[in-house]
């Protein structure tokens, strides 16, 4: 039996290393957001000053792991074996969840969910107990401690409502204070701007920070603490005169404020935050030796664990070594970039590839904001609206290449989270750094007007989304964990290894889904790319072989995409092969969102060239795409009712309509390969060649057809393969014609 807890308390500590990193991975949006939106450093700097942050808040946290120990359960009623069976059950739980969200690009809470978790659990436990609970001596509230869980309900609201609208205000005035051509303005507000920032930041460090650290304590401590107005106003003077002195010296302060105040939520999160990865194995490590150390005088369904109500005093290589995990999964985690660019995308400045569609809600708000800022803009004078549009003038605005929004914008997220954070702190409001983070940064993004006619319908729909998802997190955690706790005590030893085993699946399943996710993200990055080269090109005919290299690349990519889910289609039909036929149904989605995507380049390309050659050439490349949208599009319906066939069971085809069309079938295979041959070789000789084995190929299908319509006329055969069979014959014909076209546009786009 000791063996067996032993081994539960090794397993909470491996899952507790998993919890790090795919913890950190979601909550890098917290202080990754800023400085990788603006570009404020090289990627490389931003991860090594957020790195040394976690790495120093880790190490001076608090070690105060209580929520974990006495937040939601009270200890004092649970036996040993109970504590472990809910302590497994919110490990294994967070673990998926936290994962799920990282692989969806969407950043949560940990907090909520690990208070969620817990409280799922301990119902789960107490439900059990009052049933169990003969004399009636039990009660939900003797058992339970839900104070802590309506702290976090209510904190949810508070956050998001607070945090959006000081961002949104704070971002108007500091922008109507710089402009986007903050260089003009800077000599006038930049020192006491930056001193006011960082001001702000070191204030967030030590109240947020370093105020509950055992490191940080004696009399230099105190005397900080019991004058920490004094402390603030001196420190606002001597960095408004070091950030003066510095922009002097021509070093940019927003950059510095940027970096400073990455670095204080880097420190803040990992110091504050912590408990949400290693609080629950911790506790059971705690709950574990004060079991072993009564030496076998009581066994662990008789030992009630009144030890846990008292805080825990965590060693400091745990924190050290968590802050160790933590860096390491923060540079070295794909999925960490990928929760920070959902936030990034939806704060960006330009226009371009919303990640998110629309919804009936979002439609609505837009209307009524529209109407709003109309019936608000008529009772302003026309001066004022000119002098506020002069100061919001975003064609003079200063980015960083590569950069979504600019430095001042960057440096009021910092500081304003930050300073929020610290103030929620001060007044024992536990506001969730996530949610602070993302909201500042929305309303700083509406306030600089980033949420223009074209893209506030995409981008509020996005903000939506991840705030449901917030309370998604809430009540998928207590569910999932309600029922994992039912489960492992009814199952006892073999349902805790059934669980790890799904959870093993679960994590297996979703970084598959995850890598071919980041397919489609490498498709996309492709054509921003071509799209940023575009901008950069320095005339005309740079412009313009940038754009043909592009075409050849696209459509050498579509030809041999068709043959390969044309091939694909067939087999799958003819070998009944319903998994083959799912996967070319997903290519093709994914396939036909790339080629919408794939116009942008086409829209770019045309302004980049000379009013004639921008006619001509843009023409032809429209019709190339619409060429290959529709080859994509023909494959796909001829694969979606051989999909369908063989998922309801069918008759298979034939085998004088598997001979006769696998031997066609092949013949148009090569011929599509023949077709990306000659685009990626731009050499367009053997092109009447091509027209006439095209030509050829329409007259093998016709004459196939013909025989189809033979037997069923001589009613033999199934109706049904019959129907699928034409189908398959006139989408295949549709595919020959529309590559032939293909090769004939792409010729005259490429021709000088």
């Amino acid at each position: 039996m000791e063996t067996f807890y032993l081994f539960l308390v090794l397993f909470l500590g491996v899952l507790a290393i998993f919890d790090l990193s795919v913890g950190v991975s979601n909550d890098a949006v917290n202080f990754l957001n800023a400085s990788i939106g603006s570009k404020a450093a090289p990627f490389r700097v931003i991860m090594i000053v957020a790195a040394v942050g976690i790495l120093v808040g880790a190490s001076l946290s608090n070690g105060m792991m209580d929520i974990a120990r006495h937040g939601i359960y009270q200890p004092q009623y649970f036996y040993f074996s109970e504590i472990m069976c809910i302590l497994v059950a919110v490990m294994l739980t967070d673990v998926v969840i936290l994962d799920i969200f990282n692989s969806l690009g969407m950043p949560t809470s940990t907090t909520v969910s690990l208070v969620f978790e817990l409280l799922g659990g301990t119902v789960a436990y107490s439900l059990v107990k009052l049933a169990n609970d003969a004399e009636g001596i039990l009660s939900l509230g003797n058992l339970m401690n839900t104070d802590k869980a309506l702290t976090v309900i209510l904190a949810i609201f508070v956050s998001v409502a607070i945090a959006f609208v000081f961002g949104t205000l704070v971002q108007y005035i500091s922008r109507l204070l710089f402009t986007f051509n903050y260089r003009k303005t800077a000599k006038y507000f930049i020192g006491v701007f930056g001193g006011l920032a960082a001001t702000a930041i070191i204030y967030f460090m030590l109240i947020k920070g370093l105020k509950s650290s055992p490191f940080f304590e004696g009399p230099f401590a105190d005397y900080i603490f019991a004058n920490t107005e004094k402390v603030v106003l001196w420190c606002f003077i001597g960095l408004t005169v070091l950030m003066q002195v510095l922009h002097w010296m021509k070093i940019n302060v927003l950059k510095v404020v940027v970096l400073l105040g990455t670095f204080a939520l880097a420190l803040a999160f990992a110091g504050n935050d912590l408990v949400n990865f290693i609080g629950v194995p911790l506790a059971g490590y705690s709950a574990y030796t004060d079991f072993m150390a009564q030496g076998g005088t009581v066994t662990p369904d008789s030992f009630l664990m009144t030890s846990l109500q008292g805080s825990a005093q965590t060693p400091w290589y745990f924190l050290v070594g968590a802050g160790i995990v933590m860096v390491i999964a923060l540079l070295t985690s794909k999925k960490a970039h990928n929760v920070v660019k959902t936030s990034v995308d939806l704060a960006r400045q330009s226009d371009g590839d919303e990640n998110f569609g629309t919804s009936p809600v979002a439609r609505v708000l837009v209307r009524l904001c529209t109407n709003a800022a109309t019936t608000i803009t008529n009772v302003i004078p026309l001066p004022v609206q000119r002098w506020v549009d002069s100061r919001f003038n975003n064609k003079e605005i200063i980015l960083a290449e590569g950069a979504s929004f600019d430095l001042v914008r960057a440096a009021v997220n910092v500081v304003l989270s930050g300073l929020l954070i610290a103030l929620g702190t001060s007044y024992k409001l536990p506001l969730s750094t996530t949610y602070v983070a993302f909201m500042v940064a929305m309303g700083s993004s509406l306030a600089d007007r980033a949420w223009g006619r074209e893209s506030a319908v995409f981008r509020i729909t996005g903000v939506l989304s991840v705030i449901g998802g917030w309370f998604i997190t809430a009540g998928v955690a207590f569910t999932i964990c309600f029922f994992v706790t039912l489960i492992i005590y009814w199952g006892g030893a073999p349902a805790i290894l059934a669980m790890i085993a799904l959870a093993v699946y679960t994590l297996i399943r979703s970084q598959l889904l995850y890598k071919k996710k980041q397919h489609k993200e490498q498709l996309k990055a492709e054509v921003n790319n071509t799209v940023a080269q575009l901008r950069k090109a320095k005339n005309p005919i740079e412009a313009l072989n940038l754009f043909r290299q592009h075409s050849r690349e696209e459509l050498r990519d579509d030809l041999y995409f068709a043959a390969e889910t044309l091939q694909g289609s067939v087999e799958g039909f003819m070998n009944e092969n319903l998994k083959e036929l799912r996967h070319v149904m997903a290519a093709l989605r994914d396939r036909k969102t790339h080629l919408k995507q794939v116009k942008r380049v086409g829209t770019l390309g045309v302004t980049q060239l000379d009013h004639d050659i921008a006619i001509e050439k843009g023409l032809y490349y429209y019709q190339g795409n619409d060429f290959a949208s529709e080859i994509v599009y023909s494959i796909n319906r001829l694969a979606e009712p051989c999909k369908q066939h063989i998922d309801n069971n069918f008759s298979p085809l034939e085998a004088v309509q598997k001979s006769d069309f696998g031997a066609v079938d092949m013949r148009i295979i090569n011929y599509l390969k023949k077709c990306a041959d000659m685009v990626d070789r731009n050499d367009y000789n053997e092109l009447p060649e091509l027209v006439e084995e095209s030509a050829r190929l329409n007259n093998a299908l016709t004459q196939l057809k013909k025989e189809e319509l033979k037997r069923i006329q001589g009613k033999t055969g199934s109706t049904k393969v019959s129907m699928v069979y034409l189908n398959m014959l006139q989408e295949a014909s549709n595919v020959v014609v529309f590559s032939c076209n293909l090769i004939k546009v792409s010729r005259k786009f490429q021709m000088e």
